[in-house]
């Protein structure tokens, strides 16, 4: 039962409904599939109904078709499964139970359920004691071997190779020109015009070894396929969790933005209300400047009035001496300015056009560099010239960390001796920088918020946090000038000097040396790159050569080719995703692509690209590739055109 299981869950199953096969049809690539499930593939493939032929769900090769006009469901309904899985089906398919569970094959054909005790080797049938008796009595099938059944499966023995016309004769000869495996009768009567036919014996020593290989073969398919499928679900899980990320970027954007108009709301709110704050200051101020004026009327109104009503001239010859013609008169006017009118002046059209043009940011699929369809095409150019250089920059290395989802540039800048960060937020750009002691020369990312710079003439490798903008943490103190750096683990730095053999030194976070490798042909490493397996490559002008090592000082490869491909100044290095070395040559203008073993693949930027002496590369986590060119950074992005 367990075997019949088996095979049925691993070859009698279609891989599109994931059930046993439901009227099989094998197709020219020798996989099979239910015809109703073909049929169904085949009509959402319009391209390969168009060429008049039926694709292959699994390995996409096309099975012509013998009636091309006919509608696709004869194209199906003509198919045929192949023999060994028809013969699997009819062992193992619907309809087999009665032989696993060892009823007699007879019988059953019969309507009955008789037990089975012996199994035919030669008709590979089981029998119970009574169709046993008749079966070994008939001509031509009493010399068949039978064999018992155990209590649990049929011990299957070597069966003769008997020709399937005459089936009283052994198969004695193979014809290699139709590749059949005949009977003396068969090759005297069909076979009189090959030219090639030979015993069993001397083919079958050939036709194991071709299947034996085949079999290999199927291992290593089988193997690599599965290693495929593995990288697809895993890339399936990258793409689904970058598009998350993607979403919240753009939710994070357009609350950004929101708290931008939010911002300027209030801005303008603030200078309504401060506006109309001075406006009813002033005017509330006239008031009660009017009503004390109006009170003081109020008083000589009355004076004057009880004067003119009293009968009394003395009284009101006083009131009129100290009244007088000084009382002015403004009952009808104000020489006080009119108060102004606030109000909010915008320009509708320019808002809604601004709206209009709003970018949250841009949506595009961007390849890396390791894709051969791929090609660079130049993002943006970063010019590290800043107010307080007082030379020229000279940008030796770069790198990119992502700081509390912001992404952070950090360069090193030889001839000012600084380390530069550039970075955007809020949709700003800024920039900081640190004085360091001397000149700094690589840049080593030992986390998202921190990195270690040489500074050779100094003896010196300065820790630094990046906040994003650059703070020195701490400094060491070394015993040899080390130009290259590369961080090979978080508590050790892998360090190149110049002039000894041993030219790279491991160092712990105090700067002590823990061993010393030596790089081959490498005296004067200029860089160094620490490998996804950990191993390091080392990079040399002098000796125009790239070396790959391991951390331990094995070698791994060489690379200095000669002729057209030829380095002349090898400079910085990284790594892409998949492994591939890239690998800057200054005075080439130009950046290679290597594979992880060291085997030239492309030249995949050059002076036609605006590249000119490139120095430090490195890629950021969104496949952008950093190139370094005298006083700036070239950005470039991989496209498919």
């Amino acid at each position: 039962m367990a075997t019949a299981k088996k095979l049925t869950e691993n070859h009698l199953t279609c891989v599109i409904c994931t059930e046993v096969f439901t009227d099989p049809a094998t197709l020219q690539c020798h996989h099979t599939f239910c015809k109703s499930c073909l049929l169904k593939y085949t009509k959402t493939q319009p391209e390969a109904v168009q060429a008049r032929s039926i694709p292959c769900p699994s390995c996409r090769q096309q099975t012509n078709v013998t009636n091309p006009d006919s509608p696709v469901e004869e194209w199906v309904s003509q198919l045929k499964p192949s023999h060994v899985m028809q013969g699997l089906m009819d062992d193992f398919g619907p309809g087999t139970k009665a032989v696993e569970e060892h009823l007699c094959s007879v019988c059953s054909k019969q309507g009955k359920t008789t037990p089975a005790t012996s199994w035919c080797s030669v008709c590979d049938v089981v029998y119970c004691e009574g169709c046993l008796q008749l079966h070994n009595v008939m001509p031509g099938l009493c010399d068949h071997e039978v064999a018992h059944l155990s209590d649990h499966t049929k011990t299957k023995v070597k069966r003769p190779f008997m020709c399937q016309v005459h089936r009283d004769k052994p198969i004695e000869l193979f014809c290699k020109d139709c590749k059949q495996a005949i009977c003396t009768i068969c090759c005297s009567i069909k076979h009189r015009t090959c030219k090639d036919v030979d015993t069993i014996e001397s083919t079958t020593r050939l036709v194991k070894e071709h299947l034996t290989n085949k079999i290999e073969k199927l291992r290593i398919n089988i193997a690599a396929t599965n290693n495929i499928i593995t990288q697809r679900k895993s890339k399936i899980q990258d793409v689904k969790s970058n598009s998350q990320t993607l979403k919240d970027q753009v939710m994070k954007t357009r609350e950004t933005v929101m708290r931008a108009i939010i911002r300027k709301e209030k801005q303008l709110l603030h200078d309504i209300d401060k506006a109309t704050d001075e406006q009813l200051y002033e005017l509330q101020a006239h008031v009660k400047s009017q009503e004390i004026e109006l009170q003081m009327y109020q008083q000589q109104f009355e004076f004057t009035a009880n004067a003119v009503t009293s009968n009394c001239e003395r009284d009101m010859y006083a009131v009129y001496e100290s009244v007088g013609e000084t009382s002015p008169d403004n009952s009808d006017t104000d020489n006080r300015p009119a108060a102004g009118r606030v109000v909010l002046t915008h320009d509708l059209d320019k808002l809604s056009k601004a709206v209009d043009e709003l970018q949250l940011g841009e949506v595009e699929v961007v390849h890396d560099v390791s894709d051969p369809k791929s090609s660079p095409v130049l993002h943006h150019t970063i010019d590290c010239k800043e107010d307080g250089d007082g030379k020229d920059p000279l940008v030796r290395d770069v790198t990119v960390l992502t700081v509390d989802g912001i992404k952070v540039m950090v360069v090193a800048d030889y001839k000012n001796k600084r380390l530069k960060t550039y970075y955007t937020s809020n949709f700003k750009s800024f920039h900081n920088q640190l004085l360091l002691s001397s000149e700094p020369w690589q840049v080593a990312k030992l986390s998202e918020s921190q990195i270690a710079v040489s500074v050779p003439d100094s003896k010196e490798i300065v820790i630094v946090n990046v906040t994003p903008d650059p703070v020195l943490l701490s400094t060491i103190k070394t015993s040899k000038q080390y130009y290259a750096l590369a961080s090979l683990s978080p508590s050790q730095l892998a360090a190149g000097t110049w002039g000894q053999s041993h030219s790279v030194d491991i160092l712990d976070m105090t700067g002590r040396i823990l061993r010393s490798i030596n790089t081959g042909v490498i005296g004067n490493p200029d860089f160094i790159h620490v490998t996804r397996n950990n191993n390091l490559i080392v990079s040399e002008e002098a000796v125009k050569s790239l070396v790959c090592v391991t951390s331990e000082g094995d070698a791994v490869f060489t690379y200095k080719p000669r002729g057209v491909r030829a380095l002349t100044n090898p400079r910085g290095i990284t790594t892409t995703s998949t492994g591939d070395i890239l690998l800057a040559d200054s005075r080439f203008h130009k950046v290679i692509q290597l594979t992880e073993s060291g085997q030239f693949v492309r030249v995949v930027l050059t002076q036609q690209d605006g590249l000119e002496y490139p120095g430090g590369v490195c890629l950021d986590a969104d496949g952008l590739l950093y190139v370094t060119s005298r006083r700036y950074v070239e950005v470039f992005k991989f496209c498919r055109r």
